[in-house]
């Protein structure tokens, strides 16, 4: 266990006894000792007696569950000589080092709320009492008197004055630390003995302050200039909070020294384009170009491009003598959005790399104050850091604290102190630094990033400084915060206050500090000049590990539809070996006695009949098949081990010692592997994270499930900023599956829709694929189609619930023959289509519905046809499909209400395809639900009477009266 103090500690050796009999009677009866020594043995946590008695000497004992010292010695000191002093300490003596103890603890814990953390000193600093020496009874007289210490903060002896200067410098500086929360003692340990080892007195060379000096002045230099040439022009410039830039700058040194191959970067708009440009060195001349309206997507490819300060970008630098890659994520204005995300690359990075150790690369997140403490999206990314599925090793987060948000104040934006209090509950150390004393930023940087890579912990450093124009550059903040700004108008830049500094203690000349940043300035003007030529005429997206991948428009036709070349069959004889294995646990192994049973019998039909594949049994065997062919797969979701509707059994937990067993990673020894999550109870940060996990590997099928398809609700900003637009608003595309559990089984509005019509609406310039399946087969084969076609497009799939064990719901093995494919519109082959009069085109769970009552009714004159792809939309195969019922009536059949569902985005599509067929009809009618509020009822009585008289409508209602046709 890591000890605060040596055993050679006043605490310990011949003063024991006498703090023996002091703790022995404040336990009897806390009143009958004095004040300060009370307050001491309540300050104690129980880790700390339990050190005391641990590492003490015999004397010490435990007694039940209190904690008692015994003692066999008088009740003064001894009168021999302590190891650490020369001298016998006397009990006054003690009594003393013990309060100065209490009162160095209490600094440890809270010093950082006196601390001098705002650059504009325009928040008045109390003082607490409980880093008052007076609180423990030292008075004037007490200032220079001796106390023995023993090694506590470098000090065996020291006066109180000495002790005072110590503590304020160290814990009520320009730096506040927040640690004392952190459960592991070896964290704390370590931080103290790094903090109270070093600071305030930073070993810094001139060097380094001239690298220093050279990082401010990039940073100032840039953004006067954008504000010069482009002056009113959004920019969401780091003006106030340029010490980011010699964070970052040291932070990377770090992360490079120890052996940090690859960094991600994930921040918001504020302070965007000067990491761009001086972190992730992005040329000048480009972002010069893009204020001046240049269009970063090259005629090449399809995209709409995005504004400057939401792009991202990478680069290989060199540093300290070894290459790093550098990322920064695009991100919308979703601000905190792009953490997961950030944390999926990561991983993905991580995995590809078989970096099992987490060290080769690290993901860090710039946050604003404001977004910080207000977004949901940084807890659930938080809560992440220590789960088995998605640990990175440690992420280091900086805040921008700007002190305020759009135009919203701190005590109107939240209820904790700080801004970082979120970070508190993974238990984070958090660093509080005053960003106008570069040093101090570079300091704690150094230090975040250390204990990060020791630790594999994340950890928070809170870079407090100023926002020196509005939210954005053309806003007038003194609207709403004038007394801020009145201060910050007067208040020199940070370069200004450093190099006034270095010039002051003869660390350079004004000659010198001059010609830096003419220097910085001079390559502005020679980048700007060079801006006027630029074109983007090459795309970066399709490097590295995309290298095979093809963009969209490199394509004649879209595969997503049916495209003859793309077979995703599989031979026989390896299906047949997946679903032996699936089936067949290890013989040591304890299954559960209902699922051996379910795998007896799937085994035995599809052996016997070579038929009966269901739902979980077709996904099994697309997973098996990619993971024998060389494809990882990556599956998280809540309860996705299991499946939410007790379906997949992927994951197998032996019922004596619950060891788990997963038989599709033991098909054979030269497979890949998957990776099934059951993940924590949010969905943007999940989904998020998957996001980011298929951004960074092309060749992994990487899969998010709903436990429900409303749940997808909950990541609405993912889909709809990521997943839907990435690729046309930043070059980057994604093979991310979505798997939404989706049908009207009657139970109620919120566990009925993956919201469908959501999906559909945007869709556009072909940048996703939905589906809808009947069956097994085309699961099967939409799964495997996911990842062996040319380029890559999110999926979204409305799964099943219902179907997952319905009799009809099966496919026969010859359906996922190496000869079979995905079947984007399914045909009715069991009706004589010449004598067909009706012809109703359905999606999903419905078409069992209408079957069954078709069947029931004995209609031999109803077609029914499956659309099982709703986009891209499959027009050349419906078409060829209604040629067959050309003067048949045509009818869209849909469960959900009116103004949901596919009625809307397939009406159109229905139509023009009905006239390129030569139909009579020339539009679709509709039977579905009334439009409604609610996505369905609730009762499960109107439920099911709604159901049967959608069916009904649909197979035998008059085609002449629409009203009709609908039901309420």
């Amino acid at each position: 266990m890591a000890r605060e103090y040596g055993q050679n500690s006043f605490l310990y050796g011949v003063n024991a006894p006498f703090l023996a009999s002091m703790y022995n009677q404040y336990m009897a009866d806390p009143n009958s000792v004095a004040t300060d020594w009370r307050n001491f043995f309540e300050a104690l946590e129980e880790n700390e007696v339990k050190e005391i008695l641990d590492f003490g000497p015999p004397q010490f004992a435990h007694s039940g569950n209190s904690t008692q010292l015994e003692s066999s010695e008088a009740t003064k000191p001894s009168q021999s000589t302590s190891a650490n002093a020369s001298d016998a300490i006397s009990t006054v003596q003690v009594k003393s080092a013990l309060r100065a103890l209490m009162m160095v603890r209490a600094h440890r814990v809270r010093g950082h709320l006196i601390a001098n953390l705002d650059p504009l000193g325009i928040h008045e600093i109390e003082d607490h009492p409980e880093l008052n020496p007076a609180t423990y009874g030292f008075t004037e007289a007490d200032y220079n008197n001796k106390i023995f210490l023993d090694g506590v903060l470098g000090f065996e002896w020291a006066t109180l004055s000495e002790v005072m200067e110590r503590l304020r410098s160290t814990y009520c500086g320009n730096v506040g630390i927040e640690f004392m929360h952190i459960q592991d003692a070896d964290q704390k340990s370590w931080i103290q003995s790094k903090v109270e080892g070093t600071y305030p007195n930073i070993p810094t060379s001139d060097e380094k302050r001239t690298k220093i000096l050279n990082d401010l002045a990039r940073a100032e230099s840039f953004e006067k200039f954008l504000n010069v040439k482009y002056p009113g022009a959004k920019r969401f410039g780091l003006d106030g909070g340029e010490s980011l830039i010699p964070s970052l700058e040291s932070i990377l040194r770090i992360a490079a020294d120890g052996g940090v191959e690859e960094v991600v970067l994930g921040m918001a708009h504020r302070g965007r384009l000067s990491v761009l440009a001086n972190i992730v060195e992005k040329p000048l001349r480009d972002i010069f170009a893009q204020f001046q309206g240049g269009v970063v997507v090259p005629d090449s490819v399809q995209g709409s491009g995005d504004v400057k300060y939401h792009l991202g970008s990478s680069t290989d630098r060199e540093i300290n003598g070894k290459n790093v890659h550098i990322s920064l994520t695009a991100n919308p204005s979703h601000l905190e959005a792009v953490n997961p995300v950030v944390l999926g690359k990561v991983r993905c990075k991580q995995d590809m790399l078989k970096d099992d150790d987490r060290h080769k690369v690290m993901g860090i997140l710039l946050h604003g104050d404001a977004a910080f403490a207000g977004q949901g999206l940084v807890n659930e990314s938080l809560e992440m850091a220590g789960l088995h599925g998605y640990r990175t090793g440690g992420t280091l987060h900086i805040i921008i604290n700007n002190q305020i948000g759009f135009t919203t104040p701190p005590p109107h934006s939240r209820s904790s102190p700080y801004s970082s209090d979120k970070a508190k509950s993974i238990q984070a150390p958090i660093f509080h630094v005053n960003a106008d004393d570069p040093e101090a930023v570079v300091w704690v940087s150094e230090l975040a990033e250390e204990f990060r890579q020791k630790f594999n912990h994340d950890v928070v450093v809170d870079m407090i400084c100023y926002r020196r124009h509005g939210h954005n550059e053309s806003d007038e903040p003194a609207f709403t915060n004038p007394l801020m700004y009145k201060a910050i108008a007067k208040h020199p830049t940070t370069l200004t206050i450093y190099k006034n500094k270095l010039e002051n203690t003869g660390v350079m000349t004004k000659e010198e500090t001059t010609a830096m940043i003419d220097g910085c300035n001079e390559n502005l003007k020679a980048e700007f000049v060079l801006s006027d030529d630029v074109t983007f005429d090459n795309a970066d997206w399709l490097e590295g590990n995309w290298s095979d991948i093809k963009p969209s428009s490199d394509q004649a036709k879209d595969q997503a539809a049916l495209d003859p070349k793309l077979r995703t069959g599989v031979e026989v004889n390896k299906l047949n070996q997946i679903i032996k294995s699936i089936f067949s646990p290890p013989e040591s192994f304890t299954a559960h006695r209902k699922i051996m049973r379910q795998f007896d019998t799937k085994k035995k039909t599809i052996t016997e009949t070579g038929g009966g594949i269901d739902w979980a049994t077709g996904e099994a065997m697309a997973f098996g098949s990619l993971l024998l062919e060389g494809t990882p797969i990556r599956l998280s979701g809540q309860d996705s081990g299991r499946g939410t509707f007790s379906q997949r059994h992927a994951v197998l937990y032996d019922q004596e010692n619950e060891e788990k067993f997963i038989p599709l990673n033991n098909i054979n020894k030269k497979q890949t592997k998957i990776e099934i999550i059951d993940s924590p109870l949010s969905e943007a940060s999940v989904l998020g994270f998957e996001y980011g996990y298929s951004l960074a590997d092309p060749h992994a099928l990487v899969m998010w499930e709903a436990q429900f398809g409303d749940f997808a609700n909950g990541a609405q900003v993912i889909i709809d900023q990521f997943i839907s637009s990435g690729e046309l608003k930043w070059l980057r595309l994604c093979g991310v599956t979505l798997l939404l559990p989706h049908g009207y089984e009657g139970q109620g509005p919120e566990h009925s829709s993956a919201r469908l019509e959501r999906f559909l609406q945007l869709c556009g310039q072909k940048n996703m694929r939905v589906v809808n399946c009947s069956t097994p087969a085309n699961y099967f084969h939409v799964l495997r189609r996911q990842v062996r076609h040319q380029t890559r497009k999110p999926l979204v799939v409305m799964t099943p619930k219902s179907l997952l064990r319905h009799r009809l719901c099966v496919s026969d093995l010859k359906d996922f023959n190496e000869d079979s494919h995905f079947i984007p519109v399914i045909d009715d082959r069991s009706v004589n289509k010449k004598k067909v009069r009706r012809v109703v085109i359905s999606s999903g769970k419905v078409y069992y519905d209408l079957y069954q009552e078709r069947e029931k009714m004995g209609l031999q004159d109803v077609a029914l046809v499956r659309l099982e792809q709703f986009y891209p939309f499959p027009h050349d195969e419906l078409v060829n499909v209604l040629k067959n019922y050309k003067t048949a009536d045509v009818i869209w059949c849909q469960e959900e209400p009116k103004n949901m569902g596919g009625w809307t985005f397939v009406d159109p599509r229905i139509e023009k395809a009905l006239g390129n067929a030569g139909c009579r009809q020339l539009r679709p009618r509709y039977v579905g639900r009334d439009a409604a509020a609610a996505p369905a009822v609730g009762a499960l009585s109107l439920h099911v009477k709604n159901q049967e008289l959608l069916v009904c409508n649909a197979l035998t209602g008059p085609i002449e009266d629409k009203q009709k046709l609908s039901i309420v």
